[in-house]
């Protein structure tokens, strides 16, 4: 069971959890673009899984989605959506066409076929999770879902907002003594950490920053509103009076206005990937080791012999 020491401290569960409940069934243009740069990593993996998982595709991005699909055309899908808005658009979406159903000439294969709801244990060879756990208030559980989602040997792809995310919006509310815009993120040594502590194994991180320009802070505040909410315990509470937007966009156009008459936002983008290992009973220590895993040891040792 988790503690409140593991969950990152200034995300509001409450808050969280209605964010969860009432986000846009909509993939964001910078969770699609993400996605993309991801998408291309690939190339460096060379595993072909039979099966993988899309953790939430809606929001994470539906033409990435595509991308993974086209390099793995052969592998079965499972997609998770837990809120029904956005399964009912998922499999709207990304059911394949009826003529898929149909017999296959003759040596010819139709792919992989596409399921929606819960992975069963232990059954995909890759978890794609874009844009993600940035937004869960407790991303322990988190790991450990996508954990006992994967097979042994199976690997995560994922990708979250780091600590350098929305630094000239937050240096803008600061200037005005509000409270801060959103919650901290993450740094990508203690993501590196947390997937040890869950089980996975050679964690490999890496960082980029998106730097975003706008010409309005209308423009701006649209683009905030698709990506998230403001998930900090010390963020404003109830509402702010019927003047409060046109004191916020002049606020950032005080403050964020750059030299090119642009207002800049700065996104820091992680991308992680670990793998699920061969589960090992300790020497000299006594331990229980379930029978599914047993059984995956005795394979793999037949497979090295």
């Amino acid at each position: 069971m988790s503690t409140s020491s593991d969950r990152p401290p200034t995300i509001a569960p409450a808050a969280a959890a209605r964010w969860q409940a009432c986000a846009p069934a909509a993939s964001p243009w910078l969770h699609e673009e993400v996605g993309r740069r991801m998408a291309d990593r690939l190339q460096w993996i060379k595993r072909d899984p039979q099966a993988w998982a899309d953790w939430e595709p809606v929001r994470g991005g539906l033409r990435s989605h595509a991308l993974v699909r086209k390099r793995y055309p052969q592998a079965r899908v499972h997609v998770v959506e837990p809120q029904p808005e956005r399964m009912a658009m998922a499999r709207d979406q990304l059911s394949p066409p009826w003529w898929r159903h149909l017999p296959a000439p003759l040596g010819q294969g139709r792919g992989g076929g596409t399921e929606f709801g819960p992975v069963p244990s232990g059954s995909a060879q890759m978890l794609w999770a874009n844009m993600q756990l940035h937004m869960a208030a407790d991303p322990q559980v988190l790991l450990r879902q996508w954990h006992e989602a994967l097979a042994v040997d199976g690997f995560l792809m994922f990708s979250c907002l780091g600590p350098d995310t929305l630094r000239e919006l937050r240096g803008a509310y600061a200037a005005m003594g509000w409270p801060p815009p959103a919650h901290e993120f993450t740094d990508m040594h203690d993501w590196g950490d947390m997937l040890v502590q869950g089980g996975f194994a050679e964690p490999v991180m890496d960082m980029e920053r998106i730097r975003l320009s706008f010409d309005t802070p209308a423009r701006l505040l649209e683009e905030l509103r698709e990506l998230g909410a403001n998930l900090h315990p010390a963020r404003f509470s109830g509402l702010r009076g019927r003047g409060w937007p046109r004191r916020l966009e002049a606020a950032l156009d005080q403050h964020m206005r750059g030299a090119d008459g642009k207002l800049g936002l700065t996104f820091e983008v992680i991308y992680g990937h670990a793998l699920k290992p061969l589960p090992r009973a300790r020497v000299g220590e006594r331990s229980a080791v379930s029978l599914d895993d047993m059984r995956t040891m005795l394979h793999a040792d037949r497979g090295r012999a």
